[in-house]
């Protein structure tokens, strides 16, 4: 009996990591889903069982933690599971002048963000040249140009876009592919865990819903697009960066990141 693809998604109990969930469940993978709150995903995962019976396994893990990837990769390896698909979701943005935000939390932040995408990305790349699987790392927007009042946040997910597509083209031929997601501001959670909902960039803005991004996303994974920004004005944006002097797009974004009354 063929067995399905298997896909771990990190970051999976909100936003576009969650909507991520339903893509693949409904093209028939099973999931193993990495998580701190495990009632939140194990609720989640009923959910995903009942509607596309699909196999759901839920992991506690603190990807936060130096050492939250290697243990999760070796609960997921001690269960005999060999993945088909990566996908780096999990991550989170830290608002506010650089000069009152809290070293601890943007510490974590870029343990999370940045190295816990580095760790799982190795530790689990045998299994996807195994299986000539995918990866999808979710990167941003904020990629693309320096970000203050997001200094770290923006550093991490360009560090994220330039070592997706890096790896990408070392792996090309092994029939493995990298997919860099750049959604701009999204209807997610991480706004308000980013506290920037009075920015310039997100008040009073309808924000494209987390479903529609995860499903463009999807598509541009099995694709084995390199780097896909999903939306029109934010792909002009993005270009716009390569032929604007830098000092000058900084104080674009200045401008959009500010905190308004």
């Amino acid at each position: 009996m063929k067995s399905n693809p298997v896909v771990l998604i990190t970051g999976a109990s909100g936003g576009i990591g969650k909507a991520l969930c339903e893509e693949f469940a409904k093209d028939g993978y099973d999931l193993i889903l990495a998580a701190r709150s495990i009632d939140k995903m194990q609720a989640h995962a009923a959910n995903l069982q009942q509607r596309f019976n699909t196999r759901v396994t839920v992991i506690g893990a603190d990807l936060e933690s130096p050492k939250g990837a290697e243990q999760l990769h070796a609960e997921i390896k001690k269960s005999g599971k060999v993945l088909t698909a990566l996908v780096n979701n999990a991550g989170y943005g830290v608002y506010g002048e650089f000069e009152n935000s809290e070293l601890g939390s943007e510490l974590a932040m870029m343990q999370l963000n940045m190295n816990t995408v580095v760790a799982l990305t190795k530790f689990f790349l045998p299994d996807l040249l195994a299986t000539r699987g995918k990866i999808l790392n979710n990167a941003s927007t904020a990629a693309f140009q320096p970000g203050p009042y997001m200094a770290v946040y923006c550093a991490t997910k360009s560090f994220v876009l330039s070592f997706s597509e890096a790896i990408a083209s070392e792996l090309e031929g092994t029939g493995v592919t990298v997919t860099a997601l750049c959604p701009g501001p999204t209807a997610s959670g991480f706004q308000d865990k980013a506290a920037l909902g009075n920015s310039a960039l997100i008040k009073g803005k309808k924000l494209p819903k987390s479903e529609e991004v995860a499903a463009l996303g999807y598509r541009a994974m099995q694709r084995g697009q390199r780097v896909y920004i999903p939306g029109a004005v934010n792909w002009v944006m993005a270009q716009s960066i390569r032929f604007t002097p830098r000092d000058l797009a900084t104080k674009v974004v200045k401008m959009l990141l500010k905190p308004v009354a």
